[in-house]
């Protein structure tokens, strides 16, 4: 009978040494989007696909198996809810998932992805999607074929890839939730386009120097509580975040000169999720306890900090002054009444990333859609400008006049990320739920905003989620942080609470 104290010890170990060496793959890909010349791709690919293959190697060496079998019995280690539990629970979850995968499938899909991505950019750039199909279609030929050597309890190929990035979530459970969430945004979204009453947006096109909006954004995500000395901020095609590993949180944004909201409010966003990484505990590194619980609940704390916080009338009345005296020109006519209307102006538009708060969900509805038809088969990669086009039309009644505002806005499917999409609005439900939470405990924290104080919500979130890891699965965690499971009429409250007032409704 072999010692379980020592059987665990040598799990954790074994977990920390394949989460190091996959770290240095997370690094290669922040460089990749970040600072790698175009000649560099092909070898990146390389660097790439060796890196996965040999991380998959050890994810599923046959000693890892052995301690995981010897380790299958919750009581021996604490109880079914024990931290210990969930360490071997994940373990399992990866385990079992990637004995089932080849390493050539996985070198291959790393190769693959990293070239695709490079062919977006470009395609992006010249508003072609021709140019970059040929990439789409081997990235959705080698994830289905990864759907199928994972398999599902379901039967559905599309659940086999959630399941990466929403662990226990199936399709139907997402569409359960989404279902009354759309048409509850469609008719807030048709009584909004009947108002009279319409922001001026004109005053976040203004001249906003890049140079300021920089350092106005570092501020503020500072205040909000992103730790500099333990990340960055830097430039890129498509804004995201990525945690190298602990005291080492990378987040990127991207620049208009006319256009404030996208690089303020997405380097807000994209310091939620930095914030998130940078509050679980470093100690646990590599293992469940020291990983996020979800893409869902790391989209709500990305979500959180840009919308609830950062859209919020109390954020503005402690930061208008201050952005006054940044951008004199822009904004020294402008009041603040009129500015808060402005930045939470709600009209169907092209950009996800850029959307209101109340049409983004619609956005992901929309990829979800055709995510599971690409997976299924039922689309052909070749098809989704026309299907995407449609589609669009009948979520916003218009349609994309090109591909760089239609089908190539995303990076995600150029990095094999299909699955990934209905973790933002769930993120967005998991976001409202937990606010809704936080100041029933904390007070009124519209009034801490007013004054700059946002630490306390920090401190909350540090607690609740953050240091619980991935201890708990997201629905388990809802309702240990909340006491009810996910449900959308938080976050339809909050919308209605905010926006009613401005549209009159």
């Amino acid at each position: 009978m072999p010692d379980i104290e020592e059987r665990y010890n040598q799990l954790v170990a074994r977990l920390r040494e394949t989460a190091l060496l996959g770290s240095c793959g997370h690094l290669l890909g922040w460089d990749e989007q970040t600072n790698l010349p175009k000649k560099g791709a092909g070898h990146r690919a390389e660097q790439v696909a060796l890196l996965s293959g040999l991380v998959h190697e050890k994810s599923t060496a046959p000693e890892l198996g052995d301690m995981l079998s010897d380790l299958r019995n919750p009581e021996d280690i604490g109880g079914e809810e024990s931290p210990q539990a969930a360490v071997v629970r994940e373990a399992r979850r990866q385990y079992d998932r990637a004995v089932k995968l080849p390493r050539r499938l996985v070198e291959e899909l790393s190769r693959t992805e990293t070239l695709s991505q490079q062919a977006w950019i470009e395609a992006r750039k010249a508003k072609d999607f021709a140019q970059f199909l040929p990439w789409l279609e081997k990235v959705v030929a080698l994830k289905r074929e990864e759907a199928d050597a994972i398999g599902s309890e379901t039967g559905v190929k599309y659940d086999a890839l959630l399941d990466d990035y929403e662990p226990g979530a199936t399709t139907e459970q997402v569409q359960s939730v989404f279902g009354p969430l759309r048409d509850a945004l469609v008719e807030l979204v048709s009584a909004i386009r009947d108002s009279d009453k319409q922001p001026d947006i004109s005053i976040l096109t203004r001249s906003y120097p890049v140079d300021v909006q920089r350092q106005f954004s570092i501020s503020a995500a500072r205040a909000i509580g992103f730790d500099f000395d333990a990340g960055r901020l830097d430039v890129a095609a498509h804004p995201f975040c990525s945690g190298i590993g602990p005291g080492d949180c990378r987040i990127t944004t991207r620049y208009d000169e006319h256009h404030f909201p996208g690089a303020f409010f997405g380097t807000l966003h994209e310091a939620g999720h930095g914030i998130y990484e940078q509050g679980l505990p470093a100690e646990h590194f590599g293992t469940a306890l020291g990983h996020s619980a979800s893409l869902g609940i790391h989209e709500s704390q990305s979500r959180m900090w840009e919308n609830l916080v950062g859209r919020s009338r109390a954020f503005w009345e402690h930061f208008y002054k201050p952005a006054q005296s940044a951008f004199p020109e822009a904004l020294s006519d402008v009041s603040i009444n009129d500015f808060y209307a402005a930045v939470n102006d709600v009209r169907p538009s092209w950009i996800r990333v850029e959307a209101d708060e109340v049409t983004y969900n619609l956005h992901i509805m929309l990829r979800f859609e055709l995510e599971q038809a690409i997976v299924s088969g039922d689309l052909s990669p070749a098809d989704l400008p026309g299907v995407w086009n449609e589609t669009f039309q009948n979520y916003f009644g218009m349609t994309p006049p090109d591909d760089a505002l239609g089908c190539l806005q995303d990076i995600h499917w150029s990095a094999g990320l299909i699955g990934y999409f209905p973790t933002y609005a769930l993120g967005n439900l998991y976001a409202a739920q937990f606010f809704e939470q936080a100041e029933a405990d904390l007070g009124d924290l519209p009034e801490m905003f007013r004054k700059g104080e946002f630490a306390p919500l920090k401190s909350w979130l540090n607690e609740k989620i953050h240091q619980r890891g991935l201890q708990y699965r997201a629905d388990r965690l809802v309702e240990i942080v909340t006491g009810k499971p996910l449900s959308a009429a938080p976050l339809l409250n909050y919308l209605h609470n905010k926006i009613d007032p401005l549209y009159g409704l």
